[in-house]
């Protein structure tokens, strides 16, 4: 099984966000398309790769997406941000994101 991580460059003096949408309506029909009509985000908890700073974190878009904020990182350096949900019928999942560091 081969698992699919999106990139995103960011710069180590920008304050970004990143959202893990999870919205059975707004994605297309992609594989991100995981809660049920009437689930949404129960509560969540942040996996940071040591290196790179989480300012902030919450659930936004009526309980359907985790958002975090981050700053920070090394020129050069690729992290791993992991969100883990668990939803309002008890399932849970993971999600992650690699950011890759650069000076632009």
């Amino acid at each position: 099984m081969s698992t699919h991580f999106t990139n995103y460059e960011k710069d180590p003096n920008e304050v970004l966000d990143y959202k893990f949408d999870l919205a059975n309506t707004t994605n297309g029909g992609s594989v991100d398309d995981y809660l049920a009509s009437g689930e949404t985000i129960a509560s969540f908890t942040t996996v940071i790769e040591a290196g790179i700073t989480e300012d902030s974190s919450s659930i936004t878009d009526t309980n359907k997406s985790v958002t975090i904020w981050l700053s920070g990182g090394t020129a050069l350096n690729d992290y791993t941000i992991e969100v883990r949900i668990v939803t309002s019928a008890s399932r849970t999942v993971s999600r992650s994101i690699i950011i890759n560091c650069r000076d632009r």
